[in-house]
């Protein structure tokens, strides 16, 4: 992939403003009040907190001093900030609503990752979604489950009424106590959180560590609602190089020294949105730089039932040390049954429990007993077994058809369900998406996984929902429009 560029929120800033040199003062201006609109919303400005000083902020944004006295003065009639005589301007009032739309760089809709969830989401259903991080529901065990259900239903020791323990369901972690054992994961049950979600378990750990204004690395590209989540904890995003071996580690060396992150963010099997998967001796150097550097790790492992388990695990060299284990079975199962959990150091466990508790009380208990039922049956294992056959056949087929339009995979997945691919002649992948949603096809453009915007030739695709030939016949009309 193309050399990425960290983030730097100020950069951003710079770079909207003198986008506008060529044009009218006003529209300066304007770029700066949205600028500081900008720091407002993310929180790097709070009430009462003195802003720069004209002659600061001019040079700062490379701009002259009378703009800045425009956008102050402006700013202040609309009550934004406050100008104290002799002293400079300060944030007034309190703080609006957080709105995740206005945090962050300024960007397009058709790349901001919360719109790409919801076109998903609000989607008709004779909408293709290659786009789309899920499985077709036709590819999941929907009579099992049912027939699961109705026997749990029937079954006056199955917990329908309770909130269950604060743990979660005994059994179940007891379950995943051993299936991580499988996988090189020391943990006992009470080490395990049962969650809703994969997204919930995260969001407790962010709880848990981090405070507003620190610093959190996240993969470029990386999945895109972990951009979306972090920035709703009010932190700032330092984004480190991927390949298709895992973080470019040398460039991880000079964020982690320059920025001193508390903690860094990644999938190390089957990557979203690249495939990759992370080697040994890259896994072994990433918790090297960790370790001198005090950083923590948030391990997300949701795409680990469509491998066979081959891949390292960061928890399995660490003993969960400095990494937290997160799983989640709705890709596997059931988006509807939400059943996620975590895998953390015992003297964690009990405070990350007490926000779980303070935050949502419990858990899905009927989501869990549905679980641990079906990890029971021997029905489980065919069907994830019949899912990494399809899912390597569907592979195949998706990359010789988009290589027939001259698109060529970043690199080629050794499984999952994800395509990282680069559209020929630089194309920019969100133009032809736009495109494509014209026609009922829902495509991911690149720059919604990449913080720093380099992703835009790119296209992530769910192999799983690539099966219509109508989605590539849609892509190459979109591509000649673009």
């Amino acid at each position: 992939m193309d050399t990425i560029q960290r983030y730097c929120p100020e950069r951003l800033w710079v770079q909207i403003v003198r986008k506008t040199s060529d044009q009218t003062d006003g529209t300066r201006v304007n770029a700066v009040m949205q600028a500081i609109r900008e720091q407002l919303a993310s929180r790097m400005l709070v009430p009462g907190e003195r802003l720069p000083s004209i002659r600061q902020q001019a040079e700062r944004m490379d701009v002259a001093k009378n703009t800045i006295v425009e956008a102050y003065d402006r700013l202040a009639a609309d009550g934004v900030i406050t100008a104290k005589r002799g002293s400079g301007f300060y944030v007034s009032g309190h703080l609006p609503p957080l709105s995740l739309a206005d945090v962050g760089a300024t960007r397009d809709r058709s790349i901001d990752p919360l719109w790409i969830i919801r076109q998903s989401l609000e989607a008709e259903t004779d909408m293709l979604k290659p786009g789309c991080g899920w499985l077709p529901p036709s590819w999941l065990p929907d009579e099992e489950i049912r027939r699961t259900l109705r026997r749990l239903a029937r079954d006056p020791q199955t917990g329908l009424l309770e909130y269950g323990h604060p743990y979660g369901h005994f059994a179940l972690r007891e379950q995943l106590s051993r299936r991580l054992g499988e996988r090189g994961v020391a943990a006992s049950a009470c080490q395990i959180i049962l969650t809703d979600s994969g997204t919930q378990a995260i969001d407790l750990i962010c709880r848990f560590l981090l405070e507003p204004g620190d610093t959190v690395l996240i993969d470029d590209p990386g999945y895109f609602n972990f951009q979306a989540l972090l920035r709703a904890h009010r932190v700032q995003l330092v984004a480190v190089p991927y390949t298709e071996q895992g973080p470019d580690v040398q460039a991880m060396a000079e964020l982690l020294a320059q920025h001193r992150p508390r903690l860094y963010l990644t999938n190390t099997v089957f990557h979203n949105p690249t495939g990759a998967a992370l080697l040994p001796i890259v896994a072994h150097r990433v918790l090297k730089l960790a370790e001198d550097h005090d950083l923590l790790i948030v391990e997300d492992d949701i795409y680990a039932e469509f491998g066979h388990n081959t891949s390292p695990l960061l928890a399995s060299f660490d003993g969960l040390n400095r990494v937290i284990h997160v799983g989640s079975f709705s890709k596997v199962l059931s988006a509807s049954a939400r059943c996620g959990y975590m895998a953390v150091r015992q003297d964690w466990a009990e405070q990350i429990v007490d926000l779980k508790l303070a935050t949502t009380l419990s858990n899905n208990n009927l989501g869990a007993e549905l679980v641990y039922s079906m990890l029971r049956q021997g029905s489980y294992r065919h069907h994830v077994e019949a899912l990494r056959t399809r899912l390597a056949d569907v592979m195949g087929r998706t990359l010789h058809r988009l290589e027939k339009l001259g698109i060529t995979p970043w690199m080629k997945p050794q499984g999952g369900m994800f395509l990282w691919v680069r559209l020929p002649h630089g194309l920019d992948s969100a133009k032809v998406s736009r495109e494509a949603l014209q026609e009922g096809v829902v495509l991911a453009p690149g720059n919604v996984f990449s913080l720093s915007q380099t992703a835009a030739p790119y296209l992530r695709f769910n192999v799983a929902q690539c099966q219509s030939p109508r989605i590539f016949e849609v892509l190459e009309k979109a591509m000649g429009r673009v």
